[in-house]
């Protein structure tokens, strides 16, 4: 079984006349994703692979049973776009944008958690997929295969690189999430750990971590505390150079804190193995299962 999505999600595109909205729309029915309605406003009537376009949010879900936005648009306009997904009480809002101001992004976050029902995944994420039901984003289709392997990430190519890893080994994925690498993102790691450890179907879980920030530290405590499942992870930047800042805007290391090698300390002293590369990852997951 998959988590936040599956093959009766019906998908809205925001941004869907730009060149990436054009595109993965594309990708994303191609996978079988049920892309029913696109969003550029001024270009309303107009059609992006049988998609029709509308001018507002609002129009598209008084037309279509939209629960699923994901977001393409500009960074400048981001803020106006998830806003009105969920004031159209959209229940998922996928953001791929990067470059979002901190400032429209502490506004959002404190908007959709305490006056709404729906939930953000990213900003700068690289979506979510169920394999073999629907994808939502821009995560490459062909390196993903179902299974019982729940994922959820930080990053976006280390993501692509460990499911292929797992996937050439016959292990497939439930659903695999990422949720942005920023400093404040609507989904945090202790949200999909939850999530996954209520999937029946979902008999270990991979945390793909990375450098800068707590949200490892926070989620190995949650899983000592409240997680059943099985659960291995990964951090990128072991080998990042001391005192320079790399990755996302989140991958900010304050002296001995943040970095990989502290990370997965914690984590291991919480009882998750830390693989160190792709392939380590698959065989940690082979052996879990």
């Amino acid at each position: 079984m998959s988590i936040l999505i599956d093959n009766s999600s019906n998908v809205l595109v925001q941004g869907i006349t730009g060149g990436e909205g054009k595109f993965h729309s594309k990708q994303m029915k191609l996978y079988g994703t049920n892309v029913l309605a696109g969003v550029t406003p001024g270009k309303g009537g107009e059609e992006v692979d049988g998609v029709p376009v509308y001018n507002s949010v609002n129009q598209a879900c008084s037309d279509h049973p939209i629960d699923t936005s994901v977001i393409f648009v500009p960074s400048g306009f981001a803020k106006d776009a998830i806003l009105e997904a969920v004031d159209n009480d959209i229940e998922l809002v996928v953001c791929i944008t990067e470059n979002i101001p901190v400032h429209d992004m502490t506004e959002v976050y404190h908007y959709v958690t305490n006056y709404t029902d729906s939930r953000l995944i990213g900003p700068n994420c690289p979506g979510v997929i169920s394999p073999g039901e629907s994808k939502v984003g821009i995560m490459p289709g062909s390196v993903f295969e179902a299974g019982n392997i729940g994922i959820v990430s930080r990053s976006g190519t280390l993501t692509y690189e460990i499911s292929s890893a797992m996937t050439e080994k016959g292990l497939g994925q439930s659903t695999v999430v990422g949720i942005g690498g920023d400093q404040i993102v609507g989904t945090n790691f202790v949200d999909v750990l939850s999530e996954f450890d209520s999937d029946e179907e979902t008999d270990l879980i991979v945390l793909v971590g990375e450098i800068g920030g707590s949200e490892e530290e926070l989620a190995a405590e949650y899983i000592t505390e409240n997680i059943a499942t099985p659960t291995i992870a990964y951090i990128a930047g072991f080998s990042a150079p001391e005192g320079k800042r790399m990755g996302h805007a989140g991958a900010i290391v304050s002296g001995e804190e943040g970095t990989a090698e502290s990370k997965a300390k914690v984590l291991e002293d919480h009882g998750v193995a830390v693989g160190r590369n792709p392939d380590e990852m698959a065989k940690l997951a082979a052996n879990a299962i």
